[in-house]
């Protein structure tokens, strides 16, 4: 089995899975705090699915784009959390 045939039928269908079933966790959270993790991992599965594409593609500034997308990720993150624990000081 050669790498493009792996990441075609195996990755990719697994990371759309992923995304999917994450989609669910998301509409479905019982808490901000899940849906919180949620939408980080949302974006974190949407790196990984940029990164596959980009060698399967063999174009490197998309590795760019999705190291730009993780650090947005993480900023927002931090911003929700500081947000939910401010809110649970008051």
């Amino acid at each position: 089995m050669s790498l493009e045939a792996y990441f075609d039928f195996v990755i990719l269908p697994i990371l759309t899975i992923s995304v999917l079933l994450v989609f669910i966790r998301l509409f479905k959270g019982p808490t901000v705090v899940d849906r919180v993790i949620a939408l980080d991992l949302i974006i974190t599965i949407g790196i990984g699915i940029i990164t596959v594409y980009s060698i399967r593609q063999e174009q490197d500034v998309l590795l760019d784009v999705a190291i730009i997308l993780a650090l947005i990720a993480f900023l927002g993150t931090i911003a929700f959390s500081y947000y939910i624990e401010k809110q649970q000081d008051d």
